[in-house]
């Protein structure tokens, strides 16, 4: 399990990272909104090999009868590995970039809400919260769970279709015949 786990989850990282670092450059061009749009359509892709990781470990380790426990469980780690090289992409580009990303963010928020037209104590109250949130990102382990937090659920979900769509179990032996 394995080598199923980590081929397929290395891969999906992989794709993600790359994703990650080819939409990186037009990123203030799209603006937040549609970026989180090219981020999350990215994460699904990346995470259909959790179907094809799945579906290697049922064919090729399990003899073409896999449980759904069994089946998620092998699409949760395949998920988590991915997610966890997704993250540690983020973390060297934010920490080692010296990123402008939660400025850029804070201004984008407080001008939603100015769009949206807010009162000027709700704007106020959103920026004492948007500051609140730039401390915590600070914290590089705060960072990383909340970053683990974005792909994790998208793995989840696509984990727990996969499951039920690969997962076999052996047919019940018929049993003698009654009259």
């Amino acid at each position: 399990m394995r080598k199923i786990v980590l081929t397929y989850g290395l891969l999906a990282g992989g794709i993600l990272a790359a994703t990650f670092f080819i939409a990186l450059p037009f990123h203030d061009a799209i603006g937040f909104d549609r970026a989180m749009v090219v981020g999350y359509t990215s994460m699904v892709l990346a995470f259909l090999l959790i179907f094809f990781g799945v579906r290697s470990y049922r064919d090729n380790v399990a003899g073409g009868r896999l449980g759904f426990r069994r089946a998620l469980a092998v699409g949760l780690l395949i998920g988590v590995v991915a997610s966890s090289i997704y993250v540690l992409t983020w973390e060297i580009y934010y920490f080692g970039t010296k990123s402008d990303y939660i400025e850029k963010y804070q201004a984008h928020m407080i001008e939603k809400a100015q769009k949206a037209g807010e009162s000027a104590e709700a704007i106020a109250a959103k920026q004492a919260e948007m500051a609140r949130f730039a401390e915590m990102y600070r914290n590089p382990l705060l960072n990383a769970a909340m970053t683990f937090m974005e792909p994790l659920p998208v793995a989840l979900v696509l984990a727990l279709v996969t499951a039920g769509v690969l997962s076999r179990r052996k047919k019940a032996e018929p049993g003698p015949a009654t009259a």
